[in-house]
């Protein structure tokens, strides 16, 4: 918290490099795999709906349902369950290994924060690119769903497209890309801070890195379902 506002009061010792690099990594690196789950998920939600609502004879709300869940749960919560294995690994893992090497003392030795060269540039990075992420894990989920939903018959790709853009709002797209936010700082903080309380052994990175996983799942998933009834009770 002290490292975050020493930033905003522009006194942080952060590089831009090293912000770019953390850009590039938690953004454009993790671009391909959040496409593919969001695909899949929007895909498996369109099937399922499509299978239950058509004997119904009202398959075409299919796309509200894909639209909404995606929109304002599935794609920030698999956006950041994704990147809780992947990014919150990767900093628990690096943190771990410079702990164990005496690089961050070594940083502390010459009048160095670690915090501001460590901890600000991964937490800032992947607080700005989660939000990205999860509006392309939308577009990728509601594709699937239209790819699955619209092969069967009666469902008109313009139909489908009319339907989807007729239930979703902009109060919940922004309502998911804001807790992807949240997400995204909790998976950052708990990361860093799993690697830099690591021991000073090979097994005690694999711990970090492990609990790092765990811990951030387990948070994102109940601040998600504390996030809903909050909305639910704001009718938002």
């Amino acid at each position: 918290t002290y490292a975050l506002g020493r930033l905003l009061r522009g006194r942080s010792q952060l590089r831009m490099r090293d912000l770019a690099l953390q850009l590039q990594e938690c953004g454009a690196e993790a671009l391909p795999i959040v496409a593919l789950i969001g695909f899949l998920v929007g895909s498996i939600i369109g099937f399922v709906g499509a299978t239950v609502l058509e004997t119904y004879g009202a398959t075409l709300y299919t796309a509200n349902m894909v639209a909404i869940a995606v929109a304002r749960e599935l794609g920030a919560l698999m956006t950041a369950i994704i990147l809780s294995g992947r990014t919150g690994a990767a900093f628990a893992a690096n943190l771990g290994t410079m702990r164990t090497n005496e690089e961050i003392e070594a940083l502390q030795t010459v009048g160095l924060n670690p915090m501001d060269f460590l901890v600000v540039p991964r937490v800032v990075g992947l607080c700005l690119m989660i939000p990205l992420l999860t509006a392309f894990a939308d577009l990728a989920g509601i594709a699937g769903g239209m790819l699955v939903t619209t092969s069967m018959p009666n469902v008109t790709l313009a139909a489908y497209l009319h339907a989807t853009l007729k239930s979703l709002t902009l109060t919940q797209v922004l309502i998911g890309l804001g807790k992807s936010v949240l997400f995204g700082a909790i998976i950052a903080l708990v990361g860093c801070r799993r690697g830099l309380e690591c021991g000073r052994s090979a097994a005690a990175v694999g711990l970090a890195t492990t609990s790092a996983v765990v811990v951030s799942i387990t948070l994102v998933i109940a601040l998600d379902g504390l996030l809903a009834v909050v909305f639910n009770a704001l009718r938002l």
